[in-house]
């Protein structure tokens, strides 16, 4: 997302809807701190850091499950890959949405039954602690880091418009200040503040798409068949923009690619550790379900409404703002509809819609970044500090201690390297996150939870095997090196030729997983898979 681009489309007309996207971002991030002061007052053991003391309501969680699994990559992304490729794009919303449901269905109430803070709690129960929880906090911090750098970019890019900044130095500051914002959000508020901050950007997000949607819909008198005939005509495909192969049926190669990137958001929601840890947040198994019904309806809803924003915004955003979102890959479409159904460029009604629009998808930023951080400060402290190095010998206080300590370094790290990735591709970034979820995290997952034999070693295994092969073949795809479009230019070393890995490493994950099993025996991991199988299905014993 270019912030020149951005800028542009708020510099037009009067320049009011700057001034007005200005004070809407500033009166977000003023409630987000109130929040986390308040929030701040209440968390005073570890399980209220980690696990906001268990303290949530099915439907308070289930606002910030929506909240944390709804980034700027699906306000953004989804809507401009909609307007530039039809019904190509929309098979993104189907993509989270499925994979949502397998996350739930599969996963999350068991993980939240049989474990306490972290991913690794649930694995480690009947493993040697040390190696397990070495290699599942080294996975979350990949995962989160990865996942962070394109919200972190996103932000970087948002905010420039937002405060009318175009130079590097500038765009570079932002990213400090809002990086600063993140750490303060974890460090003060801890799960309840982050939590919170959430259930506020999942309303407000909501608000605002049910609002474009309606106004969308209103011109074409509520008629869809009208509005994809509109988006259709105008998008210069005709009906190939509504039907499937505009983008992915290019060659075989291209529906390869499809296949493994579908592959990873399917699979890799049910790996994301920073979506998994919310379900322990609530008391009980019944909380956790609730959660699940709350959460469903409001993703799936949202994502229906995608589609009428990214037809919408291909049948009504012309010209040259047209082309501004060709320019942006797609991030600017959401905004500029906006404007579009508002009144267009220079009215109050479009700088009104556009500043809305601005600030909520700030608001998305900030909960997902803060959640990302939260869970990979807590893996460090949790698992690694607390269980690894201490060997549990360790007070709850020392290790919130350590886990705000965390959150400063991981921020810190995460500031350094959004900096220089300004110019890298935020799509890459989070579909790599995706495909290292699902071939690191969720094979010993699901190996763990359904496999009486998953041992110690198939658990490393599984882990280290997946994140190595999935980001080593990113390293040698064409996404790294040898086209127009490759992250280093100049120079050729892609022997893979797919984008995504997920194809090849997820299921390299579940080989390596199996490997590592079948040739090790462990009569301790077997003899407390009963006990794990107990707790996952009733929450047994998941606090103590």
């Amino acid at each position: 997302m270019s912030a020149a681009t951005l800028l542009q489309a708020a510099d037009e007309g009067d320049g009011s809807n700057q001034l007005l996207t200005g004070s809407l971002f500033v009166v977000i991030v003023l409630i987000t701190v109130a929040i986390t002061f308040w929030a701040s007052r209440n968390t005073k053991t570890a399980a209220d850091y980690y696990a906001g003391g268990r303290s949530f309501s099915g439907a308070q969680n289930g606002f910030a499950v929506a909240g944390d699994y709804m980034s700027a990559a699906s306000f953004l992304g989804i809507s401009g890959a909609i307007a530039l490729s039809g019904y190509d794009g929309f098979l993104y919303s189907i993509g989270f949405l499925v994979a949502w449901l397998v996350a739930l269905l599969l996963v999350a109430e068991l993980l939240r039954n049989s474990g306490r803070f972290t991913m690794a709690d649930q694995l480690a129960f009947r493993m040697r602690q040390r190696p397990v929880r070495t290699a599942a906090a080294t996975s979350t911090v990949v995962v989160s880091i990865f996942y962070l750098l394109a919200q972190m970019v996103g932000a970087g890019a948002l905010v420039a418009l937002l405060l009318g900044v175009d130079s590097e130095t500038a765009k570079n500051l932002t990213i400090v200040a809002v990086g600063i914002l993140m750490i303060f959000y974890v460090v003060v508020g801890g799960m309840k503040g982050t939590t919170w901050v959430q259930i506020v950007k999942a309303v407000l997000l909501m608000v605002g798409t049910i609002l474009i949607t309606v106004l969308v819909l209103a011109k074409f008198d509520f008629n869809i068949s009208d509005m994809l005939g509109t988006a259709a005509e105008e998008s210069g495909a005709g009906k190939a923009f509504l039907e499937p192969g505009l983008k992915y049926g290019v060659s075989t190669e291209s529906k390869i690619d499809f296949i493994s990137l579908g592959l990873a958001l399917v699979l890799g929601t049910a790996g994301l550790p920073h979506i998994l840890i919310r379900f322990y947040t609530v008391p009980t198994a019944r909380q956790a379900r609730k959660s699940v019904l709350w959460a469903i309806g409001l993703i799936g809803s949202f994502y229906l409404m995608t589609l009428v924003l990214g037809f919408g915004a291909a049948a009504l955003v012309k010209g040259d703002k047209k082309q501004d979102i060709v320019d942006s890959g797609g991030n600017l479409a959401s905004p500029l509809l906006a404007e579009a159904v508002g009144g267009g460029s220079g009215s109050t009604g479009g700088a009104v819609l556009l500043a809305l629009i601005s600030a909520v998808a700030f608001a998305t930023i900030l909960a997902v970044v803060a959640g990302l951080t939260l869970t990979s400060a807590s893996s460090v402290a949790h698992d690694l500090y607390a269980n690894v190095w201490q060997k549990g010998k360790v007070t709850e206080k020392q290790e919130v201690k350590v886990a705000r300590i965390a959150a400063f370094v991981i921020g810190g790290v995460a500031i350094a390297l959004s900096i220089p990735a300004q110019k890298l591709n935020i799509a890459f970034l989070v579909a790599l996150a995706f495909a290292v979820a699902a071939s690191a995290n969720l094979p010993a997952l699901l190996f763990n939870l359904f496999w009486r034999r998953f041992n110690t070693r198939g658990a490393v295994w599984s882990i280290y095997g997946g994140l190595i092969s999935c980001v080593g073949l990113v390293i040698f795809s064409p996404v790294v090196s040898g086209s127009e479009t490759a992250m280093i230019t100049g120079a050729d070393f892609s022997w893979f030729p797919l984008a995504n890995p997920g194809i090849i490493s997820i299921p390299l994950g579940f080989f390596f997983g199996w490997l590592g099993t079948i040739t090790a025996r462990d009569s301790d991991a077997e003899a407390r898979y009963v006990e794990l199988d107990v707790r996952s299905m009733t929450g047994a014993g998941s606090e103590k």
